[in-house]
């Protein structure tokens, strides 16, 4: 979810930052305003496609037929889940706490903790920025120009080492730097 859920990346960011008794706490970015103009077209699909749908779906519950109402409730049931998933996805926050050597990572929802983590670092060089490539790089391996534009460049990850010797995402980017300052900062921390 980091590619498109940021965390902040400096301590001036004082509405996504909070330090209070040693302990930095980065809260995610909502999603820009252009994908709550994607969220309001795909709702407006979906209420036309429910006015089209409701005469028929009415009529077919009516229907002393069981598996006509299992059918109707189906459709209802699907339609308020494309719904709820549609409004979760928009308000999805992710924390990240670090103090010392203990880091917390929580997943919200509707501003309900939906996920908690707490994990404890190896030692004070346990978080790390690395690249992730998922597929090999066909385009840049052909070496011509014409197909500079394809080549896959993946994404950089921040992770973290903890006490038992276990890998752990954090969070991850298009931008290296990016990544990097972010663990710049915890590392005050």
């Amino acid at each position: 979810m980091g590619l498109m859920f940021i965390l902040p990346k400096d301590e001036k960011e004082i509405d996504r930052v909070e330090i209070r008794d040693g302990e930095i706490t980065l809260k995610s970015y909502g999603l820009p305003l252009i994908f709550w103009g994607y969220l309001g077209a795909g709702l407006t699909v979906l209420f036309a496609m429910i006015l089209a749908v409701k005469g028929p779906l009415v009529k077919l519950y009516h229907i002393d037929d069981p598996i006509n109402k299992v059918l109707v409730l189906a459709v209802i049931i699907t339609i308020a889940a494309i719904i709820l998933f549609l409004f979760c996805f928009f308000f999805y926050e992710k924390f990240l706490s670090k103090k010392g050597n203990q880091i917390k990572l929580i997943h919200r929802i509707f501003f309900i903790p939906i996920i908690k983590k707490a994990y404890e670092l190896k030692d004070e060089k346990s978080l790390y920025v690395k690249h992730y490539l998922d597929s090999p790089n066909v385009a840049k391996m052909r070496g011509d120009a014409a197909y500079k534009g394809f080549e896959n460049r993946g994404y950089f990850q921040l992770c973290m080492k903890t006490k038992n010797n276990v890998e752990v995402l954090l969070d991850r980017s298009s931008q290296k730097r990016d990544l990097i300052r972010i663990k710049e900062l915890l590392e005050k921390y």
